[in-house]
């Protein structure tokens, strides 16, 4: 595809009827990388982007002086926003209803940008059925000095073990320094279940190779490990969404792969935007994502949890 440009993302933006103040102003600057630009990546993207994010509650971190400056996550609505990052009303656990984000289309992503939005983090589970997660998550996060090699390898344990469920599953690059393993899931189970099985899945693999896994988020105990953070399963909590840019050095994104390409990686913020907007363009590296029917079963959890049950 074409280079991105600030012409490119000025033009998107007006388009889709986003007011785009500032457009030249340096989010990056190293790479020299605009409002603009990155309003030009996501238009690109947008396509393969939305269908993981639309209508989902999200955390954004913003970053009103670039990569570079002080970043905040921001999921409850403080007034200010442009009204294509729409309002949900959501009721939390302590009885309170709070005005999250979502998003639905590309002005939604443009208008998230203007507010100097750099990551996504998306909820597992949509508006129209909140208490219902479409997506399971391992995110893989290797302790400092660990090499990538024992993230690529984690992953493609996990994904066997997983399809040893019942379960099949996609690998993520983070933009950051893991890998995401992700399993759609048809909206069948609430959180509490889905959140029990991805803790003792999480727990069983630390259990059956401790020298090399901890599901636990203790510093201490995580030293020369791979944690295995499940706790992104659970109501309220976030990942960060496919095709998202990251508030990192180098401007990477989180991007899809396949699992044919997991053992090539060399790291995990290996897509800048221009690499992650040309691979939007590519085949899609996780066909039958929303196609794939399974569902977390309570013989499932028992299996992981080392119950033993009848036939």
């Amino acid at each position: 595809m074409a280079e991105l440009t600030d012409r490119m993302g000025i033009a998107a933006a007006a388009e889709a009827g986003v007011r785009l103040t500032s457009p030249d102003r340096v989010v990056f600057a190293r790479q020299g990388v605009t409002k603009a630009h990155l309003v030009a990546y996501y238009a690109a993207v947008a396509g393969r982007m939305l269908p993981f994010l639309a209508d989902r509650p999200l955390s954004l971190v913003r970053c009103p002086r670039g990569g570079a400056g002080r970043c905040f996550y921001q999921k409850h609505d403080s007034g200010g926003f442009p009204e294509q990052v729409k309002r949900l009303a959501i009721t939390q656990r302590d009885g309170e209803t709070e005005d999250y984000f979502y998003i639905d289309d590309a002005a939604g992503l443009f208008a998230a940008t203007q507010m100097n939005t750099l990551e996504f983090h998306i909820w597992g589970s949509r508006r129209d059925q909140l208490e219902r997660p479409d997506r399971l998550v391992f995110d893989i996060d290797p302790d400092e000095g660990l090499e990538f090699a024992a993230v690529r390898t984690a992953a493609v344990d996990i994904r066997d073990r997983l399809a040893a469920s019942g379960l099949g599953s996609f690998p993520m690059v983070t933009g950051g320094k893991g890998i995401h393993v992700v399993a759609p899931l048809r909206r069948a189970s609430e959180w509490p279940a889905v959140k029990a099985f991805a803790k003792a899945f999480a727990q069983r693999l630390a259990a059956d190779e401790p020298e090399r896994f901890v599901a636990s988020m203790s510093k201490a105990s995580r030293k020369g490990k791979l944690f295995i953070d499940y706790l992104r399963n659970e109501r309220g909590a976030t990942a960060i969404c496919p095709w998202s840019t990251r508030a990192r050095a180098g401007a990477p994104c989180a991007v899809p792969v396949g699992w044919d390409e997991v053992a090539g990686l060399e790291r995990a913020d290996a897509f800048p935007l221009a690499a992650a907007a040309m691979r939007a363009g590519q085949p899609d590296p996780w066909p039958g994502y929303f196609g794939l029917d399974q569902a977390i079963t309570e013989r499932m959890l028992d299996a992981v949890a080392g119950v033993v049950t009848t036939p």
